[in-house]
Protein backbone atom coordinates (compact mmCIF):
# COMPACT_ATOMS: atom_id res chain seq x y z
CA UNK A 1 0.00 0.00 0.00
CA UNK A 2 1.08 3.43 -0.64
CA UNK A 3 1.96 5.98 1.96
CA UNK A 4 1.21 9.83 2.21
CA UNK A 5 4.26 11.86 1.60
CA UNK A 6 3.03 13.73 4.07
CA UNK A 7 3.81 10.67 6.49
CA UNK A 8 7.96 10.97 5.74
CA UNK A 9 7.96 14.48 6.70
CA UNK A 10 9.30 15.71 9.95
CA UNK A 11 7.81 19.16 9.55
CA UNK A 12 10.81 21.59 10.74
CA UNK A 13 10.93 25.05 12.53
CA UNK A 14 14.72 25.24 13.85
CA UNK A 15 14.99 29.04 13.46
CA UNK A 16 16.56 31.01 16.32
CA UNK A 17 14.17 34.01 15.70
CA UNK A 18 11.17 32.12 15.17
CA UNK A 19 8.51 33.08 18.16
CA UNK A 20 5.25 31.61 19.36
CA UNK A 21 3.44 32.50 16.59
CA UNK A 22 5.50 30.49 14.72
CA UNK A 23 5.37 27.41 16.49
CA UNK A 24 1.64 27.79 16.27
CA UNK A 25 1.41 28.17 12.56
CA UNK A 26 3.70 24.94 12.54
CA UNK A 27 1.82 22.86 14.67
CA UNK A 28 -1.42 23.93 13.22
CA UNK A 29 -0.17 22.74 9.74
CA UNK A 30 1.48 19.58 11.19
CA UNK A 31 -2.42 18.71 12.37
CA UNK A 32 -3.53 19.89 8.70
CA UNK A 33 -1.04 18.04 6.63
CA UNK A 34 -0.83 14.74 9.13
CA UNK A 35 3.15 15.39 9.23
CA UNK A 36 5.05 12.54 10.99
CA UNK A 37 6.08 15.49 13.67
CA UNK A 38 7.03 18.25 14.55
CA UNK A 39 11.21 19.04 14.71
CA UNK A 40 11.80 21.79 17.01
CA UNK A 41 14.85 23.19 18.78
CA UNK A 42 14.60 21.53 22.58
CA UNK A 43 13.69 25.00 24.08
CA UNK A 44 10.09 24.71 22.43
CA UNK A 45 8.88 20.97 22.90
CA UNK A 46 7.08 22.30 25.80
CA UNK A 47 5.38 24.81 23.87
CA UNK A 48 4.51 22.88 21.16
CA UNK A 49 3.74 19.73 23.41
CA UNK A 50 0.53 22.55 25.11
CA UNK A 51 -0.41 23.45 21.26
CA UNK A 52 -0.65 19.98 19.90
CA UNK A 53 -2.62 19.00 23.04
CA UNK A 54 -4.14 15.36 22.77
CA UNK A 55 -3.81 15.30 18.50
CA UNK A 56 -1.16 12.39 19.28
CA UNK A 57 1.03 14.07 16.41
CA UNK A 58 4.93 13.06 17.80
CA UNK A 59 7.57 15.95 18.28
CA UNK A 60 11.26 15.75 17.64
CA UNK A 61 13.45 17.25 19.56
CA UNK A 62 16.36 18.65 18.68
CA UNK A 63 19.87 18.22 21.02
CA UNK A 64 23.63 19.28 20.71
CA UNK A 65 22.34 21.55 17.70
CA UNK A 66 23.59 22.44 15.32
CA UNK A 67 27.24 21.98 15.89
CA UNK A 68 27.23 18.63 18.29
CA UNK A 69 30.26 20.05 20.07
CA UNK A 70 28.72 19.78 23.18
CA UNK A 71 29.89 17.68 25.92
CA UNK A 72 27.77 13.89 26.32
CA UNK A 73 26.93 14.53 29.54
CA UNK A 74 25.16 18.10 28.49
CA UNK A 75 23.25 16.16 25.58
CA UNK A 76 21.95 13.90 27.88
CA UNK A 77 20.74 16.25 30.05
CA UNK A 78 18.94 18.30 27.29
CA UNK A 79 17.96 14.92 25.83
CA UNK A 80 16.01 14.05 29.22
CA UNK A 81 14.59 17.38 29.69
CA UNK A 82 12.98 17.18 26.04
CA UNK A 83 11.29 13.73 26.82
CA UNK A 84 9.91 15.30 30.21
CA UNK A 85 8.84 18.02 28.17
CA UNK A 86 6.85 15.47 25.53
CA UNK A 87 9.19 14.87 22.90
CA UNK A 88 8.66 11.50 21.04
CA UNK A 89 11.65 11.85 19.21
CA UNK A 90 15.27 13.03 19.17
CA UNK A 91 17.45 14.23 16.56
CA UNK A 92 21.39 14.71 17.74
CA UNK A 93 24.19 16.01 16.33
CA UNK A 94 27.07 14.05 16.50
CA UNK A 95 30.53 14.00 17.75
CA UNK A 96 31.92 15.21 14.39
CA UNK A 97 35.67 16.03 15.27
CA UNK A 98 35.50 12.59 17.01
CA UNK A 99 34.07 11.09 13.91
CA UNK A 100 36.72 12.60 11.93
CA UNK A 101 39.65 11.39 14.43
CA UNK A 102 38.48 8.01 13.94
CA UNK A 103 37.44 8.22 17.78
CA UNK A 104 34.71 5.31 17.84
CA UNK A 105 34.65 5.03 21.44
CA UNK A 106 33.92 8.24 22.45
CA UNK A 107 31.92 8.72 19.03
CA UNK A 108 29.61 5.64 20.24
CA UNK A 109 28.89 6.57 23.57
CA UNK A 110 28.07 9.91 23.45
CA UNK A 111 25.12 8.64 21.23
CA UNK A 112 24.65 5.70 23.65
CA UNK A 113 24.20 8.41 26.53
CA UNK A 114 21.28 10.56 23.97
CA UNK A 115 19.58 6.37 23.40
CA UNK A 116 19.38 5.81 26.77
CA UNK A 117 18.62 9.40 28.14
CA UNK A 118 15.78 9.19 25.58
CA UNK A 119 14.14 6.04 27.27
CA UNK A 120 13.43 3.95 24.32
CA UNK A 121 12.29 6.57 22.10
CA UNK A 122 14.01 7.01 18.55
CA UNK A 123 16.96 8.65 18.31
CA UNK A 124 18.13 10.13 15.39
CA UNK A 125 22.18 11.08 14.43
CA UNK A 126 22.91 13.93 12.31
CA UNK A 127 26.60 13.26 10.67
CA UNK A 128 26.68 16.22 8.88
CA UNK A 129 27.87 15.02 5.85
CA UNK A 130 28.64 17.93 4.33
CA UNK A 131 32.13 18.26 6.36
CA UNK A 132 32.78 14.50 5.82
CA UNK A 133 34.72 12.49 3.65
CA UNK A 134 33.42 9.40 2.08
CA UNK A 135 34.65 6.79 3.98
CA UNK A 136 33.98 9.15 7.35
CA UNK A 137 30.55 8.90 6.27
CA UNK A 138 30.69 5.17 6.10
CA UNK A 139 32.19 4.46 9.29
CA UNK A 140 29.64 6.46 10.89
CA UNK A 141 26.67 5.38 9.69
CA UNK A 142 27.89 2.07 11.00
CA UNK A 143 28.83 3.51 14.61
CA UNK A 144 25.66 4.55 14.64
CA UNK A 145 23.98 1.82 14.49
CA UNK A 146 26.17 0.43 16.82
CA UNK A 147 25.21 2.79 19.43
CA UNK A 148 21.68 1.79 19.19
CA UNK A 149 20.53 4.99 17.27
CA UNK A 150 17.40 4.40 15.13
CA UNK A 151 17.89 6.48 12.40
CA UNK A 152 21.50 7.89 10.48
CA UNK A 153 20.74 11.40 9.22
CA UNK A 154 22.30 13.94 6.43
CA UNK A 155 22.28 17.25 7.36
CA UNK A 156 21.28 19.94 10.33
CA UNK A 157 20.84 22.39 7.49
CA UNK A 158 23.06 24.87 9.07
CA UNK A 159 26.48 24.31 7.95
CA UNK A 160 27.96 24.03 4.30
CA UNK A 161 25.40 21.95 2.63
CA UNK A 162 22.52 19.86 2.81
CA UNK A 163 21.12 16.23 2.12
CA UNK A 164 22.50 14.68 -1.89
CA UNK A 165 20.98 11.80 -3.45
CA UNK A 166 24.26 10.20 -2.87
CA UNK A 167 24.94 10.81 0.44
CA UNK A 168 21.38 8.39 1.00
CA UNK A 169 22.43 6.02 -1.07
CA UNK A 170 25.60 5.11 0.59
CA UNK A 171 24.42 6.12 4.24
CA UNK A 172 21.51 3.20 2.87
CA UNK A 173 23.91 0.63 1.50
CA UNK A 174 26.27 1.00 5.26
CA UNK A 175 23.05 1.02 7.53
CA UNK A 176 21.18 -1.61 5.56
CA UNK A 177 16.72 -2.21 4.68
CA UNK A 178 16.17 -1.69 8.09
CA UNK A 179 17.50 0.68 9.84
CA UNK A 180 16.24 4.75 9.33
CA UNK A 181 17.46 7.04 6.82
CA UNK A 182 16.51 10.52 7.33
CA UNK A 183 17.39 13.43 4.44
CA UNK A 184 17.15 17.30 5.91
CA UNK A 185 18.79 20.60 4.47
CA UNK A 186 17.71 22.04 0.89
CA UNK A 187 14.51 19.29 0.56
CA UNK A 188 12.36 22.52 -0.78
CA UNK A 189 10.31 20.94 -3.61
CA UNK A 190 8.22 17.26 -4.36
CA UNK A 191 11.35 16.55 -6.92
CA UNK A 192 14.17 17.07 -4.47
CA UNK A 193 11.76 14.57 -1.79
CA UNK A 194 11.30 12.22 -4.57
CA UNK A 195 14.84 11.80 -5.00
CA UNK A 196 15.58 11.34 -1.77
CA UNK A 197 12.96 8.23 -1.00
CA UNK A 198 14.18 6.69 -4.45
CA UNK A 199 17.73 6.77 -2.65
CA UNK A 200 16.86 5.40 0.08
CA UNK A 201 15.18 7.77 2.75
CA UNK A 202 13.00 6.70 4.94
CA UNK A 203 12.41 9.98 6.70
CA UNK A 204 12.61 13.82 5.36
CA UNK A 205 13.02 17.00 7.36
CA UNK A 206 12.59 20.33 5.81
CA UNK A 207 11.03 23.59 6.67
CA UNK A 208 8.71 23.53 3.05
CA UNK A 209 6.75 20.57 4.13
CA UNK A 210 3.56 22.34 3.43
CA UNK A 211 4.36 23.02 -0.18
CA UNK A 212 6.20 19.70 -1.43
CA UNK A 213 2.77 18.04 -0.23
CA UNK A 214 0.42 20.60 -1.85
CA UNK A 215 2.36 19.81 -4.78
CA UNK A 216 2.32 16.08 -4.54
CA UNK A 217 -1.41 15.65 -3.69
CA UNK A 218 -1.92 17.89 -7.15
CA UNK A 219 0.67 15.69 -9.07
CA UNK A 220 -1.37 12.18 -7.15
CA UNK A 221 1.87 10.85 -6.15
CA UNK A 222 2.37 8.68 -2.96
CA UNK A 223 4.57 5.99 -1.22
Amino acid sequence: MRRDLAALIDHTLLRPDAVRADFARLCKEAIQHSFATVCVNSAHVALCTSLLADRQLPIAATVSFPLGAGNSAGKAAEAAQAVLDGASEIDMVCQIGALKDGLEALFIDDIRRVVDAAEGRPVKVILETCLLSQDEKRRGAQWTRVAGAAFVKTSTGFSDGGATEDDVRLLRAEVGPDFGVKASGGIRDTATADNMIAAGASRLGTSAGVMIVTESKMQGRGY
